[in-house]
């Protein structure tokens, strides 16, 4: 059966394709060998982290002053996608998460002291990052968050409940969402203000969450508690932090949804020697008609959504405010993926049923990648916005 992620696409060049066999070998060596235990752990040790680094994998996007490669963008293409082709939800996201997510807004808007401070070793795989945006009654809505940062001389006092924090068991540091403005209203967007707290500090406490998904990032609630933080840990201006979100949102939304092409890529080809070597009726299951067309259909659907994601990738390098385009690719790609997750978890018969069968932790990882950086029906409506509420 045909490899989705081995076909030509026009953003491709012969050293984006070399790019993708080195990074093949880096997985195949130093990850898929060692990935259900971290799944199994609930988190990935530093030594992945260090093994990452040392192949410049954590900073394909950064510049090379804080220690990153400086790629165009179709590098991080390539490497997402076999990221996602592990087949591993954790392991993706954790370094997702950490190359493309938390780390991001330091490169982005970041000082030159915090980009030294954090995003330097963040890039050399010596801190890990979690961003801590979503709080128990706010996720894509911003304007519903509660946390707040009071300032006391030259620090700010931050109060703070936030959930799913990918990365949480085990980050250095957490990109954190507050309320900055006079008297901190709720449901004010302009007075959100990002800021760097380090898991250390005085007041932090992480509780584990025991997400079904995703187990290898370490999911994780944090409470702050009168955290004091410096106020040189401001990310950009005070009260940017909804336009900082807004603006990287997008390569969020662009990483989960190229990841996802490649984690479907991979579910199909687990499924297509699971029919292979399942003997029916003096034949395979791979040799019957209605499963054939049944795949043949899945990698049409896979094939498409990567052109799509990749229109979406081209878009982003030339406007990292491509927001319809960037929503498309995360839309179709995690639903295709979480179609396709159901579908061959079917055609696994009774073992898809089967508790710690990998593809049974395919499905529930899977399902969230559509609820993660918005979820679906937030994609719609953006989409909806941007293509149709402005005609006449």
């Amino acid at each position: 059966m045909t490899d989705p992620l081995s076909s030509p696409s026009p953003h491709l060049t012969p050293v984006h394709e070399e790019f993708r066999s080195s990074v093949r070998t880096f997985f195949r060596k130093e990850v898929v060998p060692y990935a259900a235990e971290w799944e199994r752990r609930r988190a990935m040790p530093r030594s992945a982290w260090h093994a990452f680094a040392a192949e410049g994998l954590l900073g394909l996007n950064h510049p090379t002053s804080v220690g990153g490669a400086g790629l165009d963008f179709f590098h991080s293409v390539v490497f997402l996608e076999e990221l996602g082709r592990t087949g591993f939800g954790g392991v993706r996201f954790a370094v997702a998460l950490h190359a493309y997510m938390g780390t991001s807004y330091l490169a982005t808007n970041g000082s030159a002291e915090l980009q030294q401070r954090y995003l330097r070793p963040a890039v050399a795989g010596d801190l890990i990052a979690g961003l801590a945006i979503t709080e128990p009654q706010a996720g894509s809505d911003l304007g519903r968050l509660e946390a707040t940062a009071v300032e006391d001389g030259d620090h700010l006092v931050v109060d703070a409940e936030k959930r799913f924090v990918v990365n949480g068991g085990f980050a250095d540091f957490f990109v954190t969402a507050v309320r900055t403005g006079p008297g901190r209203r709720r449901s004010s967007q302009g007075e959100l203000t990002l800021l760097v707290v380090d898991r250390t500090a005085e007041g932090v406490h992480v509780r584990p969450n025991d997400s079904i998904a995703w187990r290898a990032s370490a999911m994780a609630d944090v409470s702050m508690r009168g955290v004091r933080v410096p106020r040189e840990n401001v990310i950009g201006r005070r009260n940017s932090g909804f336009v900082q979100i807004m603006k990287n949102m997008q390569l969020e939304r662009l990483a989960a949804g190229i990841s996802a092409v490649g984690d479907a890529a991979n579910c199909l080809d687990v499924t297509w020697r699971y029919l292979k070597s399942r003997a029916m009726f003096e034949s395979t299951l791979s040799a019957k008609q209605a499963v054939r067309h049944k795949m043949a259909d899945l990698l049409t659907e896979v094939e498409a959504v990567r052109l799509l994601a990749h229109h979406a990738a081209w878009s982003y390098a030339r406007d990292p405010l491509s927001i319809t385009a960037c929503s498309m690719a995360k839309l179709k790609a995690t639903e295709v993926a979480r179609t396709v997750a159901e579908e061959c978890r079917h055609l696994h018969g009774s073992e898809g049923f089967r508790e710690g069968a990998p593809i049974v932790q395919t499905v529930h990882d899977a399902q969230a990648a559509t609820v993660a950086a918005g979820a679906s029906e937030v994609m719609r409506d953006i989409v909806v916005q941007s293509g149709y509420e402005e005609l006449p």
